[in-house]
């Protein structure tokens, strides 16, 4: 089965590495390291979410499309400029359900928990999210368009939409009378009051200006969340509000309240539940970003767990990969640990070393496994132990708690 996503994610991650050099070399301050890898982090696992988002389209899309079509749409350079506007106007409402409606939101804001503003919070897409953005996709197969059309043009519509978060690109002129750009992208990011819940669109700027939701950027953006999950893994921006939603929903006495909780506008919350603090908009000049320690000596050690972590995850979603579904969903598993153990270690967490070498020994002994029953080669053979190996005495060695750390320089 072809992956559009085996494709875009390599052009993806050079594009933020294009960035980060610029921003390295003009001393401009758009990238924390800790953003950065809970970023990559989250696309890493969210790439696992959209096999299974494949599996499902192709299944239910494939039903739709040959019991119920209207027609039968050829894939062609014309049918292609239809489906993309289809897709981009469908996906104006499905966005701006992810800002209107609870449950929506809890699949969307993972994407928003970041408080910065460049290309690597593209990659930071929720893996709820892609399950829900193809419920409001189904007119789709009906009018004719093939699973395998959509599931390709909607790949390359959300890649379109990947250059717009950024903060290296001004206004364009004329181009921002019809097209979505880096600034009007900036400005739905924003806490800033008169930013919140505008420009929804992804390709076609026209949809927020029909329909009301369109704001200029004027005033310096402040990015982020007006509730912010406070952690960098995977599982807390992930399912932050869900879990409040959830918590709602088990304090709330009246069954009626249970079930319409999930599909009410968005801040609507139940009788009888716990107070929380009001959210409240922030300028840049209110907001203090999430910060946290990181275990001495883990950027470097991150930074190349990053890139061998893309290079296993490249292996699982590449479409010629031989690994079999069952094979798929170890890894896949195994990739969610280590982007959980990331999370601990920027924030110091006594538990993410013992998670890290669990993960270290699983994922080399599976790799190798796979190379030796797939590939039959030798040299990896050797460069994967010696990658366990050396992973393993630098978290060991190096991660340590804080107290830990005072209590070896005494005894020195």
């Amino acid at each position: 089965m072809f992956n559009i996503y085996a494709v875009l994610t390599p052009i993806a991650i050079s594009l933020v590495l294009i960035e980060m050099i610029y921003c390295w070399v003009t001393k401009k301050d758009y990238y924390t390291f800790q953003d950065a890898i809970s970023s990559f982090g989250t696309a890493i696992v969210n790439q696992t979410v959209n096999l299974v988002v494949a599996a499902l389209v192709f299944k239910s899309y494939g039903y739709l499309h040959d019991n119920y079509a209207i027609m039968n749409v050829d894939a062609n350079w014309k049918s292609a400029i239809v489906l993309i506007v289809l897709i981009d106007f469908l996906f104006y409402w499905f966005h701006r359900a992810g800002h209107s409606i609870n449950i929506f939101w809890a699949a969307h804001s993972p994407h928003h928990s970041t408080e910065e503003m460049n290309l690597a919070v593209a990659l930071r897409a929720s893996v709820t999210q892609r399950l829900f953005s193809f419920t409001f996709f189904w007119p789709l197969p009906l009018l004719g368009f093939s699973p395998e059309f959509i599931y390709t043009m909607t790949g390359i519509h959300l890649i379109n939409g990947y250059w717009h978060h950024t903060r290296t690109i001004g206004k364009l002129g004329w181009f921002e009378k019809w097209f979505n750009t880096p600034s009007h992208h900036r400005v739905h990011h924003g806490t800033n009051a008169q930013y919140l819940d505008r420009n929804m669109a992804e390709l076609l700027i026209i949809w927020d200006k029909l329909f009301g939701t369109f704001e200029e950027e004027r005033e310096e953006v402040n990015y982020g969340i007006l509730r912010h999950p406070g952690t960098w893994g995977p599982l807390g921006i992930n399912f932050h509000f869900w879990g409040m939603l959830w918590q709602d929903m088990k304090e709330t006495p009246k069954l009626w309240d249970k079930f319409r909780l999930w599909f009410m506008p968005l801040g609507w919350r139940p009788p009888g539940v716990s107070y929380r603090e009001p959210v409240r908009a922030y300028t840049k000049e209110e907001y203090t970003k999430f910060d946290t320690k990181m275990f001495p000596k883990s950027r470097v050690y991150l930074v190349i767990q990053l890139i061998l972590g893309v290079g296993v995850m490249a292996y699982i979603i590449d479409g010629k990969s031989p690994l079999v579904a069952s094979e798929k969903f170890i890894m896949s598993a195994l990739m969610w640990a280590m982007v959980i153990a990331w999370g601990g270690i920027l924030e110091m967490k006594k538990w993410a070393p013992k998670l890290e070498v669990f993960r270290i020994i699983a994922m080399g002994g599976a790799m190798m496994f796979f190379i030796q029953k797939y590939h039959s080669l030798s040299l990896q053979k050797g460069i994967i132990p010696a990658i366990v190996i050396a992973s393993i005495f630098w978290v060991v060695k190096n991660f340590k708690a804080e107290e830990e750390v005072e209590v070896s320089k005494a005894a020195a």
